[in-house]
């Protein structure tokens, strides 16, 4: 693992170097100078100043950590418990289908107001109200009384993992830029963990808590109150802020004119592609305990076949983008993942209780494509600010193309009275993946197609 973060922290080294771009004056230096000049100022000791640097690194490390953990378990446990909520609140199959769309509209939406919310208040203190917004939506949705109500708290705490999704590469690049790839590993490992644990243990732990679904998604509330504690005095600190001061001179050249990102056909397929791939994870964090459980899979084995899948992006997450970066088309791992789906959801239909644990470890895999999906979002422009366009371009567009796909599974599954026809969909969509992932990893860049 070490050796991957500095394998990544070497190669992101040299691609700054080649990049023809001057390199961005920080917030974080900006901020950090003021500091220092101020401590000059008036007379304040450097140790005591290190020593308050070295205490509010460690802070960001554990708020980093514990917003990671909570990125995930509002979706992930509503899905382990999904039969009982729509049981408890009389839900349809359609409406229930609409629940598990939220979370990628709430990202496509509410996520393009994160930079903006920084700029005025600075990362910080929005990741510290998206992490209050986490909280009090997952302590209200369970006892507001009615599906209007539970989807308007889960919408609360959507906004919340929203803008914080955003901002948390922010904060790493700005408190770490010597080591974004160990940090960037620790916050995946992190988000990882909770997404796998909250589809595990809200089963059991809603059984030991009396057996009632209330209690089992508000416990969440507790680990998302938690992460607000170390976001709070980072609130405060002008570090996690963007910089008043205007840059030197010498520093304020022209920007190079935006990309016309819309004219380069890579640029598209690594949309389409992260859409299509971002379609099949909701579906499966909305509906895949659902299939066992209507498999005859116990509720909580059905949970940690959950939970298996999706820890298998753990170690993946590190494999996959190394591989890419040293193959010259990604072509070859896209066909390899799909293949693994298509077998997963072949199962799903053939046996699924049968061979619940293969088809949950082979889907796992699939989903990995996510991973994949950033790292060539890093490959398929030149500069950083190519990068920037290019992600902006392929997440925004991609999470709307992922909207309707959960939606459409709860359709189909009410209308049809089983999951043949539901699976047939999601095995269908894996073929374009594979498609325009292919496409996505030809060896180009989008700055030669926008330009032409």
């Amino acid at each position: 693992m070490m050796s991957l973060m500095a394998s990544e922290e070497t190669r992101t080294t040299d691609m700054a170097t080649r990049s023809t771009d001057p390199p961005p004056t920080t917030a974080a230096a900006t901020a950090e100078a003021d500091h220092d000049a101020s401590s000059e100022t008036h007379g304040t000791p450097t140790a005591e100043a290190g020593g308050t640097r070295a205490w509010a690194t460690r802070l960001v490390v554990v708020g980093i950590v514990l917003a990671a953990l909570n990125l995930r378990p509002a979706i992930t446990s509503l899905g382990a418990l999904l039969e009982e909520v729509r049981d408890g609140l009389g839900m349809s199959g359609s409406v229930a289908g609409l629940l598990t769309s939220v979370p990628p509209l709430c990202f496509a939406v509410f996520g393009v107001t994160a930079p903006r919310l920084a700029r005025r208040f600075g990362p910080g203190a929005v990741v510290c109200a998206g992490m209050a917004a986490i909280t009090a939506g997952l302590v209200i949705r369970p006892y507001v009384g009615g599906t209007a109500g539970f989807l308007a708290a889960s919408t609360l705490a959507l906004m919340g993992i929203a803008v914080s999704n955003v901002l948390m590469p922010v904060i790493v690049k700005r408190w770490f830029p010597d080591r974004v790839g160990s940090m960037t590993g620790l916050y995946s490992m992190a988000l990882a963990l909770g997404t796998s644990l909250a589809a595990a243990v809200t089963v059991p732990m809603t059984d030991a808590l009396g057996g009632s679904w209330r209690a089992g998604l508000g416990v969440w509330a507790a680990l998302a109150a938690a992460a607000v504690l170390p976001w709070l005095p980072l609130a405060r600190d002008r570090r996690s802020a963007p910089a008043r001061t205007a840059a030197p001179a010498a520093d304020q050249r022209p920007a190079a004119p935006p990309l016309r990102i819309t004219r380069s056909r890579t640029a598209w397929a690594l949309a389409v592609f992260f859409g299509l791939q971002a379609t099949a994870a909701y579906i499966t964090m909305g509906w895949m305990a659902q299939i066992f459980r209507d498999a005859g899979v116990p509720a909580g084995t059905a949970g940690l076949l959950l939970a298996v899948t999706m820890v298998m992006g753990v170690p993946l997450a590190f494999v996959i983008p190394r591989l890419a970066t040293r193959l010259p088309h990604q072509g070859p791992i896209v066909v390899v993942l799909g293949a693994c789906g298509l077998a997963g959801y072949a199962g799903l239909y053939l046996a699924p209780a049968g061979g619940a644990w293969a088809w949950a470890l082979l889907l796992g895999i699939a989903n990995c494509s996510f991973p994949l999906a950033l790292t060539m979002v890093g490959m398929r422009a030149r500069t950083g600010a190519g990068v920037a366009q290019l992600s902006a371009f392929a997440q925004s567009t991609g999470y709307l193309i992922s909207i309707p796909g959960p939606l459409l599974v709860g359709v189909l599954y009410q209308h049809s009275g089983g999951w043949g026809l539901p699976i047939a969909l999601m095995a269908g969509l894996m073929v374009p993946q594979m498609a325009v992932g292919i496409l996505a990893g030809r060896d180009r860049t989008v700055e030669d197609e926008a330009h032409r």
